[in-house]
């Protein structure tokens, strides 16, 4: 057994999603502000998209619709 736990790698700290340096608790899980600060700025100018229809290609109910023939159970 004390082979066994000698063949696992150690652990490595997590590092920052921007830059690869060591992540400081307080920006986590960036390094710091800076980091943290451009993060925001790609989710605010728009260059991460979460996967997903549009609502024009969603072709829904009307929410009355759907809240009535949801009581039909």
């Amino acid at each position: 057994m004390a082979k066994e736990a000698a063949k696992q790698p150690a652990k490595q700290a997590p590092s920052c999603s921007m830059c690869g340096k060591p992540v400081d608790p307080a920006y986590k899980p960036f390094c710091s502000k800076r980091c943290a600060n451009l993060d925001l700025h790609r989710w605010l100018k728009g260059s991460y998209v979460i996967a997903g229809q549009t609502e024009a290609e969603t072709e829904e109910e009307p929410l009355a619709e759907r809240d009535a023939s949801q009581d039909d159970f």
